[in-house]
């Protein structure tokens, strides 16, 4: 059996079937908390935004129109959200400072959490625009026309904060190994 479309649920929704909407959470968390992961680097923080943008979808679910993909819309209202916890709560500074502290402390940890780390705390130094491209390119392996959607910058301006992003990693990163 298939599951119906993100479109069909809504409807559901709409007919007064509020437990459909659970579909649709079950559907797009996974893919929506790792975006919110890589862009705010804390698990508590992603989660709490992912649920923060359940409940924003659910009250304008009215607003949604079947012509639009629910995934890219809900993404939208949370790329939104994790824009303005980044701008409030400055996460890039208190990022670097707890991996400051982490590295000052003995810590066992596997080769594949440590680089996951370091990229996280490299992901953080990104300026917010380039740390979206960067995230929404290689870690939701979106094209650009989808990114264009979701974040309402043109074509040519995604590919230069893609670019502009990965070369700051990669010296970012170098000159984290070089200090190390």
């Amino acid at each position: 059996m298939t599951s119906p479309p993100d479109a069909t649920i809504v409807q559901r929704v709409f007919s007064g079937d509020v437990e459909a909407f659970a579909l649709l959470v079950d559907r797009h968390h996974a893919r929506l908390a790792r975006y919110a992961f890589h862009l705010l680097g804390s698990e508590a923080e992603a989660e709490e935004a992912v649920q923060a943008s359940f409940v924003r979808a659910y009250r304008a679910l009215g607003t949604y129109r079947e012509q639009e993909q629910f995934g890219a819309w809900i993404l939208r209202i949370l790329v939104n959200r994790c824009r303005t916890r980044l701008v409030r709560d400055r996460r890039r500074e208190e990022v670097a400072a707890a991996w400051v502290r982490e590295r000052a402390e003995p810590f066992d940890l596997s080769e594949r959490l440590a680089v996951r780390d370091e990229l996280a705390v490299a992901l953080a130094q990104l300026p917010v625009e380039q740390r979206e491209a960067v995230v929404l390119r290689y870690a939701d392996e979106l094209g650009y026309e989808e990114m264009c959607s979701i974040t309402g910058a043109g074509m040519s301006a995604l590919k230069m904060r893609v670019k502009r992003g990965c070369q700051r990693l990669r010296a970012i990163l170098e000159a984290s190994r070089a200090g190390s």
